[in-house]
């Protein structure tokens, strides 16, 4: 899609009156959040057309009568998590927003993120990953200036799964469509090139732009056809980036979704043969959720599940900032979501993926310099944490991050 400047204009003025008008609720709030989303869609477009970088942000304070929450979009689109559910039914202020994300299959810009243990190294099934190898996940949705449109291994060493985003109910958009557009000679090449190198490839589903339970997508037949996707195409798994807020606010209906959908999944790709893994954002595991959120998919089907490429990013700028926050006790807006207190809520502490982005302006907020990051992994690790890391996404994420981040806790 193409946007002239009184297009964005136009546009970016509907999504500022959508959050200003009348009282607001959790409706209206996702609601607006799609409108600024196109907004920003277009926005990126444009700068794609013009070589200009052209965003759109929007900062929202909601009036303290109906709830505290706040919500910012920074330079990728954006979903928003909006009263959070408590045990009893009563609401919590809070917003949770995710940052991976899909456009339209025919433009390549930012995306969503994934994750895949090392083809040299993994053993783990989703029955157990106690003792696998941690994994370095690394998401690729921008086009890249290569041979072949992907990134060169060289650049993502250090990682040892690449996420290819998006594959769409619809079909493949973005780096994932990039992959499936290569002869079958140029495929087989690139892959055996990340094998060699101890990287994995998969693939990310969904992605912000897509809301499979509100939209009735049938979880069966859309695995099915995801799962033939993956092995048509050769590629080491699939990563589960379902953004569905509205639905997964309403409770039961999302996670059922969700149970089908993975369990059909590992129908069709064997665990040892094929990674499964889910990117939920770190706010989905609170144990305020009514109907348990993901920690009610994690007793579900977590068997199913390798691992969780947790966004701990973009939930605003009291959260997940430190080691502290991040590892043993998050921030009042979301509690009991950092990574030992999912550990303790019965989550495998080993499938528990810490994701940041690659550098600030690759998240509204939430953002770690690579040393922060490595003090962090070594103190997890001193817990007993071996899981890995994710990032969101390339070229910012790139060797240096990983070689940085992986320090002298997993040394290349």
């Amino acid at each position: 899609m193409h946007a002239s400047p009184l297009m964005l204009c136009l546009t970016t003025i509907l999504c500022f009156a959508v959050f200003f008008v009348g009282p607001v609720t959790a409706a209206p709030i996702a609601a607006s959040a799609k409108v600024c989303n196109a907004a920003k869609r277009a926005a990126k477009t444009a700068s794609a057309d013009s070589g200009a970088d052209i965003s759109v942000g929007v900062s929202v304070g909601i009036p303290e009568a109906t709830s505290t929450a706040s919500f910012s979009h920074g330079h990728h689109h954006s979903s928003t998590v909006t009263d959070l559910p408590t045990a009893t039914g009563t609401t919590k202020s809070a917003s949770a927003t995710g940052t991976k994300s899909t456009k339209s299959s025919s433009v390549k810009s930012t995306g969503t993120a994934s994750a895949s243990v090392s083809a040299a190294s993994s053993t783990s099934t989703g029955s157990s990953s106690s003792g696998s190898s941690p994994r370095f996940v690394v998401y690729t949705d921008q086009s890249v200036s290569s041979k072949n449109g992907l990134p060169d291994v060289d650049d993502i060493k250090g990682f040892n799964t690449l996420a290819i985003s998006f594959l769409l109910a619809s079909g493949p958009a973005d780096q994932a469509q990039t992959w499936a557009d290569l002869s079958d000679s140029d495929r087989k090449a690139a892959k055996k090139a990340y094998n060699d190198a101890g990287i994995s490839v998969i693939v990310s589903a969904f992605g912000e732009t897509e809301s499979p339970t509100t939209d009735g997508t049938d979880p069966t037949s859309t695995a099915n056809t995801m799962a033939e996707w993956v092995i048509k195409y050769d590629l080491d798994g699939i990563d589960v980036d379902y953004e569905d807020f509205d639905a997964f606010n309403k409770g039961a209906a999302a996670q059922t979704w969700l149970n089908t959908f993975t369990k059909a999944l590992r129908k069709k790709l064997p665990a040892g043969q094929y990674t499964i893994s889910h990117a939920p954002v770190a706010p989905w595991f609170s144990d305020s959720y009514e109907n348990g959120g993901y920690l009610a998919i994690d007793k579900a089907v977590g068997d199913d599940i390798d691992w969780y490429n947790i966004q701990y990013y973009n939930q605003g700028t009291d959260m997940y900032t430190d080691c502290e926050g991040l590892l043993t006790k998050s921030g009042s807006s979301f509690p009991n979501t950092a990574v030992m207190q999912i550990a303790d809520a019965g989550v495998d502490l080993n499938k528990i993926v810490i994701g940041k982005p690659g550098i600030a302006s690759d998240a509204s907020d939430g953002f770690l310099s690579t040393s922060t990051l490595a003090s962090c992994v070594k103190q997890a690790q001193a817990k007993g944490w071996n899981a890995g890391v994710m990032s969101w996404e390339y070229p910012h994420a790139d060797t240096k991050w990983a070689t940085a981040v992986r320090s002298t806790v997993f040394p290349l």
